[in-house]
Formats: structure tokens, sequence, C-alpha cells
């Protein structure tokens, strides 16, 4: 079993455990269910360098990134940096994160929010919409077609928006269909945990036109954003570069002033 088999196996437990402590009827009763979303997509249309910036205390690729960082100021720093959105990792167990953690950045701030997630089961979905989640992250290397067209049907009938992450051309001829909003391409390997932006590269012309794309992982310069963009990527998810500082929107900032230099 490689890293994701690992972390799936373990989602499944945690989600049945879930279920059976938290019914969805409760889930619904959360005053944020009520809430209109915000579009992540639309931002990034609209935007010169969309930046989309993560929380992430820690990963399997390097354990730990930064503990010390409080979410709060995360996201104001991020949205006082005027990135697009913010990417909440919310997996206890490998990345430190929790739904907690996405609910005190939705009292944060008023930035589009993703649900960075294993998302296997459609509880997954309700619960990212009753703690604030404005978008919603879907594997397709660990899900299939049905289940990806299932849970992107639920989260666009709750008003979330889906982001799409593919690693292989057959991972992207699988998970072509109406109900998501954005691609991303993910330039690391899940199995070997290697990084190359060739990735993104190689699949930009077989992406769609009709979903905005991003390019995830590996992104820490200006340089590498400015030879994606040729390629029509319009969205930037970088974490690790401002989570491993001392003030991750500091370190936002500081990026995002440099790439309009």
């Amino acid at each position: 079993m490689n890293i994701l088999d690992h972390i799936i196996a373990d989602k499944r437990k945690e989600v049945n455990l879930k279920k059976s402590i938290i019914p969805v009827s409760q889930l619904e009763q959360s005053v944020l269910f009520e809430r209109s979303t915000l579009s992540l997509a639309e931002r990034l249309k609209t935007s010169t360098y969309g930046i989309v910036a993560e929380h992430k205390r820690r990963s399997p690729s390097k354990s730990v990134i930064n503990h010390d960082l409080n979410v709060f100021e995360v996201a104001k720093g991020y949205e006082n940096a005027g990135v697009c959105g913010m990417s909440v990792l919310t997996d206890g167990k490998y990345f430190g994160g929790s739904l907690d953690d996405l609910l005190i950045a939705r009292a944060s701030c008023q930035l589009p929010l993703l649900r960075k997630e294993f998302i296997i089961d459609p509880y997954q979905i309700i619960e990212a919409k009753a703690y604030g989640a404005d978008v919603i992250l879907l594997i397709a290397s660990v899900l299939t077609k049905e289940a990806i067209k299932q849970l992107s049907e639920l989260a666009k009938s709750l008003n979330l928006e889906v982001l799409l992450e593919i690693h292989n051309e057959e991972e992207l001829q699988k998970s072509v269909m109406p109900s998501l909003d954005m691609m991303g391409v993910n330039n690391r390997n899940l199995k070997t945990f290697e990084v190359s932006l060739d990735t993104s590269k190689r699949l930009s012309t077989l992406i769609p036109n009709d979903f905005v794309k991003i390019s995830e992982s590996g992104i820490s310069t200006i340089e590498a954003i400015k030879t994606l963009q040729p390629y029509g990527y319009q969205g930037f998810l970088i974490g690790e570069n401002f989570m491993k500082t001392d003030h991750a929107g500091n370190s936002a900032t500081q990026f995002i002033n440099d790439l309009h230099k």
C-alpha cells in the first residue's frame, strides 16, 4: 500500500465513526448551511495572478511545516495580501488539520474557502457546507467516474463549487463532466512525492476550456507562475511556501508584490 491507500483506508473508518455520532440532519441545521457561498472560480477568472493560499500544518512528505501559526491570523493575513481564496486542510491524522480550522477561517475572512480533504462520501460534502466551505476538492485518483459524478452533483446542489484534482491523462479522461468548475493539476506524484511542473504543462492542452485551470504543488517561485500562465493556468495553489515562514500572510503579501513587479 502507498501512502494514499493508507489515508483513504483511515478516512473510511473516520467517516463511518462521524456518521454514527453526528447525523446529516444535525449538520443541515448548522447556521452556516444557509449562507450564500462565494465563487472561487469567478475570482480566479478576473485575477491577474490567481493565488489560492493554503493553511497546512504538516504533510506526509514534509512532516511538520508549521504548528505555531493560528488559523485566524493566517486567514486574515491571506485576505489582506489579496489572495483569491484560501485552502484549509481538514485531515487530522496526516495533515494536522480539523473542521474547526475551517470554521475559524470562515469567521476570520471573506475569502472563498476550499475544504482540502480526501472526500470519499457524500457525508463529507454536507459537512463542508455546514462548516462554511465554498469549494470542495475531489481527487480523481481515489474515486470512480460514478463517484465523481455523484459527489460533484451533490456539491452543486448545495451551491458549492468543485475543484477536481488530476495527475495524468487517464484521470482527466474519466473526470470531464459539467458538474465541475475547476481542474487542478497536482504536480506531485502521490506515490513517490516527486514534483515536476511538466505535469501541468503536459495536461494543460487536454483540459477543456470550460474549466478554470489550477496548478498545485511545487509552486514556490514567481518564475513557476510566469512559466505556467501561458499554458492557460489561472489559479496557483501555494501552501508550504507561505506556511513555513513565521507569518504566512506577510509572506503572501511579499510574494504577490513581487509578482506585480
